[in-house]
C-alpha cells in the first residue's frame, strides 16, 4: 500500500519543538508590530493549528505585503521548474517573527553615518573609507622565548640498517 503525502507529511523533526520550550506561545508573540515591507521569517508553531503555513514556507524569510487584525500576508521566493516565483501566503502572526537578515546591514550604516557626522563637524571633507573592508592581517609583535631559552628541534639521521 502506499503512503500519503498530506500537508503535515514528514514534519515530525521539522515542527517539533526545542527541549522545555514546548506549549502555547508567549504574549510578546501577538503583541509584536509588523508593517509592511519589513523582512520576517516564517516559523510555524506547531502548537497553533490555524493559520499554519505549509512545510515548504518553513524557515523562509520573506517581506510583509499585507497586515489584518491576526495574520500577515508574507512574500516568498519558491523555485517552480528552475525559475523563482513570488508566492503570496497568509500566515497567523504566531508562525513568524522579526528577521535578523539585515541586522548586521543596519548596524554598519549606523555607524557610517555616525562616522560621516562626526567627520563633518570635525570640518573634514568626506571619510576615504567607507565601504566594508576586510580584516588585515595582525599587527607585528616580538616572540619572547621562556626561560630555557630556544631548543632547536631536527630529525634523526637515517640509519641503514641490514
Amino acid at each position: 500500500m502506499g503512503r500519503s503525502h498530506g500537508k503535515r507529511s514528514n514534519t515530525r523533526d521539522k515542527f517539533a519543538k526545542p527541549f522545555r520550550r514546548h506549549g502555547m506561545p508567549l504574549p510578546c508573540k501577538y503583541l509584536a508590530t509588523y508593517r509592511v515591507g519589513e523582512y520576517v521569517d516564517v516559523v510555524a508553531d506547531s502548537a497553533i493549528h490555524k493559520g499554519m503555513p505549509h512545510k515548504f514556507y518553513h524557515g523562509r524569510t520573506g517581506r510583509v505585503f499585507d497586515v489584518t487584525p491576526r495574520s500577515v500576508g508574507v512574500e516568498v521566493n519558491k523555485e517552480v521548474n528552475g525559475r523563482i516565483m513570488v508566492k503570496r501566503i497568509h500566515v497567523r502572526t504566531e508562525h513568524v517573527r522579526p528577521s535578523r537578515c539585515q541586522q548586521a546591514f543596519k548596524e554598519m550604516v549606523r555607524a557610517r553615518d555616525a562616522a560621516r557626522r562626526a567627520a563633518r563637524a570635525a570640518g573634514e571633507p568626506k571619510l576615504i573609507h567607507e565601504k566594508r573592508q576586510p580584516a588585515g592581517p595582525l599587527p607585528a609583535h616580538i616572540v619572547e622565548a621562556g626561560t630555557g631559552g630556544l631548543v632547536h628541534l631536527e630529525p634523526k639521521p637515517y640509519e641503514f640498517i641490514c
